[in-house]
């Protein structure tokens, strides 16, 4: 076989692996409009995620504000906060039968999905015994669509 033979052999064996700079391109386009059409529609879920978990966290903290009123007979206050859940009182309407491992799981109170406290309020201006808010994405009053407070008077508005 003589040299230029087995050049066009060893051509052909190697372009039957390899992508063309035109075929690249043509495949990194496709990507890019699928991600286009893709993206919005997933991070849309995400917001929606994020307001179903607060409107579930706000539902344990009531669970938790319960078993907190049955075991003392009244809720804590606006200053003692949902941090009464995890830690005994030390000032104010001390518990007396409060629960040694707490009302929440994993002995903190967490943060609303964008990171922010939630808002206590006890007694209550729109619930007769206490008021639960989350601010939603923006972390302000008000707003609208995914930046709408969450609360617990209203969690079926909330959606």
């Amino acid at each position: 076989m003589r040299n230029f033979e087995r050049l066009e052999v060893w051509k052909k064996a190697h372009h039957k692996y390899g992508f063309t700079l035109i075929e690249l391109m043509v495949v990194l386009i496709i990507l890019s409009t699928l991600a286009m059409l893709v993206m919005p529609k997933i991070f849309g879920r995400v917001e929606d995620a994020k307001r179903t978990a607060a409107m579930v966290q706000i539902k344990n903290f009531e669970m938790a504000l319960r078993l907190f009123y049955l075991d003392n007979g009244f809720y804590p206050d606006t200053e003692q906060g949902l941090d009464a859940l995890v830690k005994k009182p030390t000032f104010g309407r001390v518990p007396e039968k409060w629960r040694e491992d707490g009302y929440l799981e994993k002995g903190k109170v967490p943060l609303d999905p964008w990171r922010n406290p939630y808002i206590y309020i006890s007694p209550g201006i729109n619930n007769k015994e206490y008021d639960i808010i989350s601010y939603g994405r923006d972390g302000e009053e008000g707003g609208e669509s995914a930046d709408k407070d969450i609360e617990n008077w209203n969690l079926e508005e909330a959606r």
